[in-house]
């Protein structure tokens, strides 16, 4: 299996999403993904009986989907987003390496 990337998965959606959705439709299916993401927690920590066949897992690829279709219709390059979002981050706490960085020494 070939490496994925956001560029790659960012192209696949904005070709599965180029008619149809818009940006708050995604977000409701994304709003609607994180509440199931919330579910499984519960389920995993006690606070909720088991009652669902879903795992954190699929619920977290779904979360992600729908973030980067989201980025994708927008024109929003994620990795460049990532990067830049990350290197303020590190100068605001004062933390290295940051993710540029970090993704240069490997």
């Amino acid at each position: 299996m070939e490496q994925l990337t956001f560029q790659a998965l960012q192209s696949y959606l904005a070709l599965k999403y180029k008619e149809g959705r818009s940006s708050s439709g995604l977000f409701m299916k994304l709003v609607e993904e994180i509440g199931e993401v919330a579910e499984v927690l519960n389920q995993q920590e006690g606070r909720k009986s088991p009652s669902t066949d879903t795992s954190l897992e699929k619920e977290l690829v779904d979360v992600i989907h729908y973030s980067v279709a989201i980025a994708s219709i927008n024109g929003i390059d994620l990795s460049k987003a990532i990067i830049e979002k990350d290197r303020q981050a590190a100068i605001k706490y004062n933390q290295s390496p940051n993710l540029e960085e970090f993704l240069l020494r490997n």
